[in-house]
């Protein structure tokens, strides 16, 4: 970690139970200036997009508490069979990507089960180049290792297997209205809640090196929505008062990703398929999959027993393996569509 993200993270430290504190206060606990604090509270909200509310007479606080994440209180949230299946837990701060973190360490003699999580990310990923905003504390970023004997082109279905699973578990939070959009997109009323990233290094007959990659929003501020060109919706807003602790949920994702890369490589995505029916609230709707500059208009029709997209067009029902799908179609006769 940045050496000078230190003061700012002691100040968040300090102001993370929600409570005003004055800066006074802050200056003699952590033995420090005013002008310091200053400093710190412009990089929390410029490099951390964390908001601190200055109140007039009495000091800072943030518009809601952060429960940090402590790596002892998720390890004890985890299930027994989630234990067995980790092989370690590295928790950071700042990070640029936990995914990024990973792949770049794939020739290191991780296990796998190992999980990296973080605060924050100055560079997250999602898919399509996309950037995934999460101010600090405001989700949850984790991503997972894991090893298979198998090529890449033999984990067809993985990034379906592993929506479907998350989801699952996301659902027992929130109810019935949480939905997947092909091929892991984690929706609640339209409005993106969650998504995962996988990324694939290996031979082609073997082995291969997958890292899961899963983003959450807890709690996102309005004004993080101007960097967010989708739909978006937080756990905050959808169960208010009922929120579970971070480190509570984060175990249970965590459990949930381990013991569904542990089950993939036993039952395949045949194990999965269920679960993403019943997770299918979009089947019979118009949708439009873009690949590239090409747009093709249709009618979701389901997905296959290999997690391929079924989509019935003017020329029938064709089969995606990639592309990116809005449930916004535009009116059928688009001049870049094919329908």
């Amino acid at each position: 970690m940045d050496r000078s993200m230190q003061t700012p993270l002691a100040i968040l430290g300090q102001l993370s139970d929600g409570a005003i504190h004055s800066g006074t206060a802050i200056a003699r606990d952590l033995g420090l200036s005013r002008t310091s604090i200053w400093k710190a509270l412009d990089r929390l909200r410029d490099d951390l997009g964390v908001e601190v509310v200055a109140v007039r007479g009495s000091g800072y606080r943030l518009p809601a508490p952060i429960e940090m994440f402590d790596q002892e209180r998720i390890e004890a949230a985890l299930s027994v069979q989630a234990r067995r299946l980790i092989s370690g837990i590295e928790l950071h701060a700042t990070i640029d990507s936990t995914n990024s973190s990973l792949i770049k360490r794939i020739n290191e003699d991780l296990g796998s089960g190992f999980v990296v999580i973080a605060e924050h990310q100055s560079g997250g990923r999602g898919r399509h180049g996309r950037s995934w905003v999460s101010p600090f504390g405001g989700g949850i970023l984790l991503s997972v290792f894991w090893r298979y004997a198998r090529g890449p082109f033999q984990l067809a279905g993985l990034s379906i297997a592993a929506g479907a699973a998350v989801a699952t578990t996301l659902r027992e939070w929130i109810g019935e209205e949480l939905a997947l959009k092909w091929p892991n997109d984690i929706l609640w009323r339209r409005r993106k809640l969650a998504g995962l990233l996988i990324d694939v290094v290996g031979e082609a007959s073997g082995p291969s090196h997958v890292v899961v990659g899963l983003g959450v929003n807890l709690r996102l501020s309005q004004e993080m929505s101007a960097a967010i060109d989708q739909p978006w919706v937080d756990l905050a807003s959808i169960m208010g008062h009922g929120l579970p602790g971070r480190n509570q949920l984060a175990a249970a994702l965590i459990g949930t990703l381990v013991e569904a890369l542990d089950r993939f490589d036993r039952d395949g995505l045949e194990a999965f398929l269920a679960a993403w029916e019943c997770l299918d609230r979009y089947r019979g709707q118009p949708i439009m999959i873009r690949i590239g500059d090409r747009a093709i208009n249709g009618i979701h029709a389901g997905i296959d027993e290999k997690g391929a997209l079924r989509v019935l067009t003017k020329d029938g029902a064709r089969l995606f393996q990639a592309g990116e799908v809005t449930l916004r179609a535009p009116e059928f006769g688009d001049e870049k569509g094919d329908w």
